[in-house]
């Protein structure tokens, strides 16, 4: 791959599905997969005994099989508290439980699969990671910064955790 290019890219991290896409002289486009599909179901996915969980329409596929151990709209408890997101509970089939917080005074929301706690920007970043790849792919060099987009809605907790989430997949959130 070549040297690490100065390219932002533009990640739309939604609910049921993400993309990525790059904005140069040649115009606005997306980054499609190697499928060529522009959108990534915004599902990660934990096989028993895997080194690594899945992303995106395998482990959407997952989700009939395993529903506990498969995290979808994982951004429904970006950067809140266990109490905020109660109302969700009920539609989500994977654990959801309170974790302390260094940062923040309250318990965060945080999932918890084969005995081990994910946050929810831990999570995210899975999806951020699978993205920042495709555009890497797709580039043929490596991509470092990306905007990434987070509804009007989202608060500063909400908004930071987008942000930590795009660090911890390697990312300089630039906005």
């Amino acid at each position: 791959m070549a040297q690490t290019s100065q390219d932002i890219i533009g990640i739309d991290l939604g609910t049921t599905n993400s993309l990525v896409a790059l904005a140069d002289q040649r115009g606005p486009r997306v980054l499609r997969g190697e499928e060529n599909e522009g959108m990534l179901p915004s599902v990660v996915a934990f096989e028993p005994g895997g080194n690594r969980p899945i992303v995106g329409r395998q482990a959407r596929d997952h989700a009939v099989e395993r529903a506990e151990t498969t995290v979808f709209s994982i951004k429904r408890l970006m950067g809140r508290g266990l109490a905020d997101v109660q109302d969700d509970l009920q539609w989500l089939p994977y654990r959801v439980v309170k974790r302390q917080s260094n940062q923040q005074q309250r318990d965060m929301a945080a999932v918890a699969i084969a005995g081990r706690l994910y946050s929810p920007p831990e999570l995210s970043a899975l999806i951020l990671r699978e993205l920042k790849e495709r555009a890497e792919r797709r580039l043929d060099r490596a991509v470092r910064r990306a905007v990434i987009t987070v509804p009007a809605y989202f608060d500063d907790a909400q908004r930071q955790a987008t942000r930590d989430a795009g660090r911890i997949a390697g990312l300089e959130v630039v906005r």
